[in-house]
């Protein structure tokens, strides 16, 4: 496995020598065993061994490698140019997977789709899968979102008249300041840590409750409530959230209480003691109560040294047994039609039942991954954690911190030329900055 991470990180040195010299070693690490599977996702080591013991088990003979999403793209990219596949299948992210179709790193697999049609994907998961293309790009593999877990510990100290399953953003503040009064103890938590995914809270739920928008209304009046707002929030947060990472681990060591995460990142909480959390959606802003679903996607490379295994894999990885197992141990949901069984883990049931709070919540909003930005997705993620950082954490002024971070964020869209994605309205070009 270190052998395999190596292998990958070299891709980060680019040019053509590189390059060639990355696929030569590659060919070399993955020679007995020609189908290899990389991937962004379910990168920890408990997880990607679940995949290899568990979720790979019946697969063709498979090498399951992990990449973060940055390298992901160089490598490919570094595969192409030297004109030799070491990789077989990709899975990764739809932001991560859209810039590999410009690139010519796909193959169409619409041969693919038409093996899995029967399985109950969604139109408009299979229209995603297209990548604007109008041929298939990738096929769904699995999806998640962000929710809130909540320590039944902190349900007495509720505010009057606040449902657990519909709280505002002041209901949160006013909950996590009358748990720290009465128990002398900060009791939110949100994962602010180096490896946290802070910055997709703040642009999947925060800003777009306040805004309906992700982008253009980014220094809105009502994007300054939003961060005012927040701060109150913040003012009850563990001191120690800027080096949380996954919640899950202060959520058991009872650090927190109330804490915001991905899926996969509280599930060994709720599995340690189901019957002690509750799991509910994020709240609710003027605009209603967003969300970010969480898709990723399998596709072929064009090329692929081994195109009939990697079929036969993600044949594999869509059938309604292998979703229901990838969703009870490294807790992302199907996307087939499969029904969960009734003895599934109740950390698990949770966090399903949490996920549909979520989607079918009246006031639903929903907040995509960001699209179409190529390279520039890091520096995308940075503006927003960058905001949060001068607003929250260093009390700099709220109107004069967006204006500059908007201008950054103006610069980022303009070089990408990314159109705008849900929530903001379809955009001709870049989507703008107000």
């Amino acid at each position: 496995m270190t052998a395999h991470l190596t292998i990958a990180r070299r891709a980060l040195l680019g040019g053509t020598v590189a390059a060639a010299a990355l696929t030569a070693l590659a060919g070399q690490a993955f020679a007995q065993q020609d189908l290899v599977f990389l991937s962004t996702q379910l990168r920890p080591i408990e997880e990607a061994q679940k995949v290899r013991d568990l979720i790979l088990k019946g697969a063709p003979k498979t090498t399951y490698v992990v990449d973060e999403p940055a390298p992901f793209t160089v490598r490919m990219k570094a595969e192409q140019d030297a004109g030799k596949r070491t990789v077989s299948v990709v899975g990764a992210l739809h932001g991560e997977l859209q810039p590999l179709a410009p690139m010519g790193s796909l193959d169409v697999i619409d041969d693919v789709a038409a093996k899995v049609a029967g399985r109950g994907i969604p139109a408009g998961l299979m229209e995603l899968g297209k990548l604007g293309t109008g041929k298939q790009m990738y096929i769904p593999w699995m999806q998640a979102t962000y929710v809130m877990v909540v320590k039944k510990d902190a349900l007495p100290f509720l505010p009057a008249g606040a449902d657990v399953n519909a709280l505002t953003y002041e209901q949160l503040a006013a909950w996590g300041k009358a748990i720290q009064e009465k128990t002398g103890q900060r009791r939110i938590g949100f994962p602010a840590g180096p490896k946290g995914l802070m910055a997709r809270f703040l642009q999947g739920n925060l800003l777009p409750s306040y805004t309906a928008s992700m982008v253009t209304e980014f220094r809105s009046a009502e994007a300054e409530k939003a961060w005012s707002d927040f701060k109150a929030v913040w003012a009850t947060v563990n001191p120690n959230a800027s080096n949380y990472d996954f919640m899950q681990e202060p959520l058991m060591a009872g650090e927190v209480w109330i804490a915001w995460d991905h899926v996969a990142r509280v599930k060994d909480a709720l599995q340690a003691a189901p019957g002690d959390y509750q799991v509910v959606a994020p709240p609710a802003g003027p605009k209603g109560r967003a969300y970010m679903p969480v898709i990723a996607g399998l596709g072929i490379t064009k090329g692929a040294p081994d195109r009939a295994g990697a079929v036969a894999l993600i044949e594999h990885l869509t059938k309604p047994e292998t979703q229901v197992i990838t969703a009870r141990e490294v807790g992302f949901f199907p996307v087939v039609n499969a029904t969960l069984p009734a003895d599934l883990p109740a950390g698990v049931k949770l966090l399903s039942e949490g996920v549909a709070k979520t989607q079918t919540a009246k006031d639903a909003l929903v907040a995509l991954l960001p699209v179409g930005l190529g390279d520039k997705g890091g520096e995308f993620n940075k503006v927003y954690f960058d905001t949060f950082q001068r607003i929250v954490l260093r009390n700099e002024p709220i109107r004069a911190t967006l204006d500059a971070q908007a201008e950054v964020l103006r610069g980022i869209m303009n070089a990408a030329k990314a159109p705008c994605w849900a929530p903001d309205k379809a955009s001709d070009g870049a989507c703008p900055v107000k």
